[in-house]
């Protein structure tokens, strides 16, 4: 499995997870002028813009690690801009969610609310 197609593969476990956390996806991969969001979803009175980062290992540092200032400036944009393009009337915050695969085919998924 390639980068592409593994980030792919998180996408789908993470957007699985959420709905079982009684989320309602939204979005998968909502684009705007600004970028991309992995998943809009909404959780009671909450729009949550989710980032899921999917990694095989920890060589290079944590997965929520990869989400710096730029990053999170793109996704307020890109929020921002679905907020006003939809007339969203309602409390956003962005998540992250981790996809760990482990070598034995496993995964492991560390779901971080308001992580910016």
């Amino acid at each position: 499995m390639n980068n592409k197609e593994l980030g792919r593969w998180g996408e789908k476990i993470a957007a699985s997870y959420l709905i079982n956390k009684d989320f309602t996806i939204l979005y998968k991969n909502y684009t705007s002028p600004f970028g991309e969001v992995d998943i809009v979803a909404k959780q009671n009175e909450y729009t949550v813009f989710i980032e899921v980062k999917t990694r095989r290992s920890l060589a290079y540092g944590l997965p929520c690690e990869a989400v710096n200032k730029r990053k999170m400036a793109k996704y307020f944009k890109t929020a921002m801009y679905y907020i006003k393009s939809k007339n969203v009337d309602a409390c956003y915050r962005f998540d992250v969610v981790e996809v760990y695969l482990k070598n034995d085919g496993t995964y492991h998924i560390n779901h971080i609310p308001n992580a910016f």
